[in-house]
């Protein structure tokens, strides 16, 4: 049986793991071919330094905190053929200067998160902080670049979490995180290739449609060339921000 297993450099909030990330680690156990888009469910916040039981039946794989895959379930992951919508792309230049009005440097609701935590060092947390650049047929748009750091690459390009994490917190910047508290609750991905270590790349966010406690947000990553790396669209909750003081 395999296991999941977030450590603790991965969190977004201080308690639980980075959306992002864990739902890119239950990924890369997932069936699937290259290329394929996998969608993931959080069920849960996704406890650190916790192994989680992983199995899979039906074309679902399932991490739960133990005893039967129906109970306690933290992840649900199944590939999908459907296609993250596409953020128009930014360039270098803009999405550098895009970073000084970053929301974050102002107030973060989780500056320790591994994705875009302003209380992260250079070559720990990928310190992706997306600011707002024009916005997209009347969607508000952020971006930021990215360098991925040898620390979280292997065999010269960052690892499948780490993709699926620098796909996060941009699309959550770009919906409303400065005006209410949301974790991700689902992400689909589809990852083209992985980006190159020490390249410099663009992540882009981009807004959607809120229906009560939920809001729909994509993100794009392009490398140098500007070509698509990969893509993700998001379903966030508001939660009560005490449950994670």
């Amino acid at each position: 049986m395999a296991e999941l297993l977030v450590p603790r450099r991965f969190c977004g909030p201080p308690s639980s793991g980075n959306g992002g990330w864990s739902a890119g680690a239950l990924a890369a156990l997932v069936d699937a071919g290259p290329g394929a888009g996998i969608t993931v469910s959080l069920r849960r916040p996704p406890p650190l330094d916790t192994p989680m039981p992983v199995t899979a039946a039906g074309g679902v794989t399932i991490a739960s905190l133990g005893g039967a895959p129906e109970d306690d379930v933290v992840a649900r992951a199944e590939p999908t053929e459907a296609e993250p919508p596409l953020a128009d792309p930014v360039s270098p230049e803009e999405a550098r200067a895009a970073e000084a009005s970053y929301a974050g440097l102002t107030f973060h609701p989780f500056p320790t998160c591994f994705s875009c935590g302003v209380d992260r060092a250079e070559g720990d947390g990928l310190r992706i902080f997306p600011g707002r650049v024009a916005d997209q047929e009347g969607a508000a748009r952020v971006a930021a670049t990215w360098t991925p750091h040898p620390s979280v690459c292997e065999d010269g390009v960052a690892t499948v979490p780490t993709t699926w994490a620098a796909l996060d917190c941009a699309g959550g910047w770009a919906g409303d995180l400065e005006e209410r508290l949301m974790v991700l609750a689902r992400i689909t991905a589809r990852l083209d290739a992985l980006p190159r270590m020490g390249e410099e790349h663009v992540v882009v966010g981009l807004a959607g449609r809120s229906e009560g406690r939920r809001t729909h947000t994509s993100a794009t990553l392009y490398d140098a060339d500007g070509r698509v790396v990969a893509r993700a669209e998001h379903v966030w909750v508001a939660v009560d921000p005490a449950d994670f003081r």
